[in-house]
């Protein structure tokens, strides 16, 4: 038999890829950015190139991200037939390790002619928070120190796809660093660091027993339960913060509202769960509740817009 006749067909292929990506984990790269064009709306400086650009980088890192943890979490042994969650292509077989690294590496160019755009138009500030971001795709299961194998994975979300994420969208499009942009990538930041809270509860056993410390390793089972709550709290109390000190529009708070009422069952199935497959609806349920927080944030802010200061 030639090798021609054994290749995957090619929507079979582009479906591994797909899988490989892990869409349903780009919602945690697109709403800080979709608050943050809400937010230059709202202060009179929504510039729609460059927020689609910083929509696109956003999304790119996270896939290179995807592909990053998947090579390395498989090379380290971190990806065991033990492991409960969404399929990992090299873990599975689906893709051979080194052809998941050369995606990763062909993501972060496609990231990087991007960031060529934005580096222009948002200058030196831009081009080191690119440098930064790109490097934690890969240092956060990758290199000598991996973020996530020494309890470093919760911040590195916090600030990266919260603060940054959201300040950095305004940037690109006003030049102006915006306290604001700071208040408001707190709040998705610690919604999005939530998703990564429940995947990491629902690994740590294996997680243990391979030797990746996350914090959720670190802090027990109770003690993760408990960051999960204050992360929810802080995403909550943004919009409240937000319409008094610095007169957000109050259908902001509806934002709040709704990440409260979609992690209803998540957060009992926290503190409740007896095993790892009683946090995969959680884990959904988390990233939907970003994604509204996201929606709903970004468009209260783009439809009631106010003089900067």
């Amino acid at each position: 038999m030639s090798s021609r006749a054994v290749q995957p067909a090619a929507p079979a292929r582009l479906a591994v890829w797909f899988i490989a990506a892990r869409p349903k984990t780009l919602v945690a790269a697109a709403a800080p950015v979709l608050i943050g064009a809400g937010l230059a709306a709202f202060h009179e400086g929504f510039r729609p190139l460059p927020a689609l650009a910083a929509l696109m980088g956003a999304l790119l890192i996270q896939v290179a991200t995807n592909l990053a943890n998947d090579y390395y979490d498989f090379v380290r042994g971190a990806d065991t037939a033990e492991r409960v969650g969404p399929m990992r292509v090299a873990q599975a077989g689906l893709l051979a390790p080194a052809a998941v690294r050369r995606g990763m590496f062909a993501t972060l160019a496609a990231a990087t002619l991007v960031g060529s755009y934005l580096v222009w138009v948002g200058g030196w500030p831009i081009l080191l928070v690119g440098l930064v971001s790109m490097g934690c795709a890969v240092a956060y299961t990758g290199g000598p120190f991996p973020l996530a194998y020494h309890g470093l994975g919760d911040p590195f979300v916090f600030v990266l796809f919260g603060l940054v994420a959201v300040a950095g969208t305004v940037w690109v499009q006003m030049r102006l660093l915006l306290p604001d942009a700071l208040l408001a990538g707190a709040g998705v930041g610690a919604l999005s660091t939530a998703i990564l809270v429940v995947n990491n509860l629902r690994d740590r056993a294996s997680d243990a027993r391979t030797g990746k410390r996350t914090l959720a390793v670190r802090l027990g089972r109770t003690g993760t339960a408990v960051e999960y709550s204050l992360l929810l709290g802080v995403g909550v109390c943004v919009p409240v913060v937000g319409i008094t000190g610095y007169r957000w529009p109050a259908i902001t708070v509806t934002a709040g509202l709704a990440a409260t009422l979609l992690c209803a069952s998540p957060l009992r199935a926290v503190w409740a769960h007896r095993g790892p497959t009683d946090l995969l609806p959680a884990l959904g349920q988390t990233a939907r509740a970003v994604a509204l927080y996201g929606i709903l944030l970004g468009a209260s802010l783009a439809w009631g817009p106010g003089p900067i200061g």
